[in-house]
This record gives structure tokens, C-alpha cells and sequence, in this order.
């Protein structure tokens, strides 16, 4: 970032200077467009912006990619091996559906489950980190203890209690894995709320007679941006391999609708030797799905970093 960039940053936020409408326009495009090059430097990220890109087309685009559908069955090309036959190129699973067909429309289930838990959680970890740090006193106790508690439960088992109840399904699936995943969003939400509120732009702003909301989506929020995308990032590889997690075990996601997950732990058996395409596959895109994520938070992390040249 330039020393001009720095300066102008520093006055926008730091004073109780007007600012007009035009230098703030110019500020925050020269930061972001700084932001976008630090990232696009990020080899790593790059890729994995790549293989997120990739498997999100497969998702959308699944019903067109493929020439069978999720839940059809064959019943003569029942455990069929991978690279044996053209029309079937990864071969069958144990019911006869094409493996292929099945790994495309996994990526679907996994992708929406761990986009939108996220989603969720962020949702109601922001509105409770922004009661809690910016309110404090009363409300900032009882959220503290409402955390406290809801971290004493163990996740994995809280979530294996519950779906054991409601029965497997995405929907419960992204329920349950939402009641216990805001806990993190609202500690990083309250810890920058804290943080900012006593900061000179802040004050200057409540001087000028800004309302609370002002405050809170005018000045605070965007500065809390930025940790909060990259904590977002990293919950994404997280959540989906929760799903994977709790499919393998036979509590996610429900026959027919495939889950790679799922499909792993239907996998599991005397046979695997033979049919070791069954849990493999998967695996393997369960892996690159963490990977491209995990790489695209780090790039995030470093390109938000206004301290790197």
C-alpha cells in the first residue's frame, strides 16, 4: 500500500476530519484493488480458488454434466470396476449406480451443507458478538454465559444426540451442525466489537451524533470484515467434513441423495480390497475441497494484511 493510500487511511479513521464522499470512494477501491493483488501474488490461493471454482460448477451444473441421475440404478453393472467400461468410467457402486453420476452430485450435497452452515452460524454468531461487545454490561454477561454453556457440550457427540432424534437428512444435518457452530463467529464478532468501540473514529463518530446503527454498520462492521471473511473461509473445509463425518456413520445424509461422506462409509467392508474405487474417490475430493478452502482462507489472510507490501 502506498504511503498516499496509508495517510489518507489514517486520516479517514483516525480523525474526526470530514471526509468527502469522493475520498472515501477513492480509499476504499485503492484498498481493495490492493487487496485483489495480493491475492492474485498467492500461488496457493489461486489454486485453490481453482478447485472451489471447479467443484462449484459441478454442483450447479451437475444435472447437465451428467448423463444419469443421482438415484439411477442398473442393475447390470453392479460393482463394476473403474476404467472398465467407457460409459461408466469409475465404475458402479454395490446398488449399480454410476460412480461418476454419484462423486458429481456429492459435491452438490457437501458444498450446500458447507456453505450454508456458515451462513447460518456467522448469522447468528455476528448478532450475538455485536449485542455483546458493543452493548456490554447485562447483555454481554448473559451472551458470555450462553456461550460458556453451549461450549461445555461436546459438538460431535451434541450433533450425534440429535440427529439420533430428528433422523438423518440435510436439513437436520445443517440444523443440528448450526446449533453448535455460531459459539466461534460470536467470540470473533464480541472480541472486535470490543476492541473498536473506543477507537478515535468511533468516538469521533458518536461526537458527530451517529446513531448506534451508524456505529455498528458504518464503522465497525466493515472493520471487522476482514477477520470474520477469513474465519468464514476456514469454516467452510470444517463443516463439510462434519458432514462427511456424521454420514459416514449413518446419521447425515439420507438414501438416495448422495454425500461423499456417505459414500465412504457405505464403502467399508470385507470387499474393499477388490472395490477400492468405492471409498478412494471420495476421499480424494473430501481432501481437495478442505485443501482449496484452506488455501484461499491463508490467501485471504495474508492479502487482508495491510501491514505486507
Amino acid at each position: 500500500m502506498s504511503n498516499q493510500d496509508n495517510a489518507l487511511e489514517g486520516e479517514t479513521y483516525s480523525s474526526s476530519r470530514p471526509v468527502s464522499l469522493g475520498e472515501e470512494q477513492i480509499l476504499r477501491r485503492s484498498l481493495w484493488m490492493d487487496t485483489v493483488r495480493r491475492f492474485r501474488r498467492n500461488r496457493l490461493a489461486m489454486v485453490g480458488l481453482f478447485i472451489i471454482t471447479l467443484f462449484l460448477v459441478l454442483a450447479l451444473f451437475a444435472d447437465v454434466i451428467t448423463p444419469y441421475k443421482y438415484d439411477h440404478v442398473d442393475f447390470s453393472i453392479v460393482h463394476l470396476l473403474p476404467f472398465k467400461d467407457p460409459a461408466h468410467p469409475l465404475g458402479a457402486d454395490a446398488v449399480g449406480r454410476d460412480y461418476l453420476t454419484r462423486l458429481i452430485y456429492g459435491a452438490r450435497t457437501s458444498l450446500f451443507v458447507g456453505l450454508s452452515v456458515p451462513l447460518i452460524t456467522f448469522t447468528i454468531g455476528i448478532v450475538l458478538g455485536t449485542l455483546a461487545g458493543y452493548r456490554g454490561g447485562v447483555t454481554d454477561f448473559i451472551i458470555q454465559r450462553v456461550i460458556e454453556v453451549a461450549t461445555a457440550l461436546p459438538p460431535l457427540i451434541f450433533a450425534l444426540i440429535l440427529l439420533s432424534i430428528a433422523g438423518p437428512g440435510i436439513g437436520n444435518v445443517i440444523l443440528v451442525l448450526s446449533l453448535t457452530g455460531w459459539i466461534e463467529a460470536a467470540r470473533l464478532t464480541r472480541a472486535q466489537f470490543l476492541t473498536m468501540r473506543e477507537k478515535e473514529f468511533v468516538t469521533a463518530a458518536r461526537a458527530l451524533g451517529a446513531t448506534d446503527r451508524d456505529i455498528i454498520f458504518s464503522h465497525v462492521l466493515p472493520n471487522a470484515f476482514s477477520p470474520l471473511l477469513i474465519a468464514f473461509t476456514f469454516a467452510v473445509p470444517l463443516v463439510i467434513f462434519s458432514e462427511a463425518g456424521l454420514s459416514f456413520l449413518g446419521l447425515g445424509i439420507a438414501e438416495p441423495t448422495a454425500s461423499w461422506g456417505k459414500m465412504v462409509g457405505g464403502s467399508i467392508g470385507s470387499t474393499i480390497r477388490v472395490y477400492y474405487h468405492l471409498p478412494l474417490f471420495p476421499t480424494i475430493l473430501v481432501a481437495l475441497t478442505m485443501l482449496g478452502f484452506s488455501f484461499v482462507g491463508d490467501g485471504l489472510q495474508e492479502a487482508l494484511d495491510v501491514t505486507r507490501s
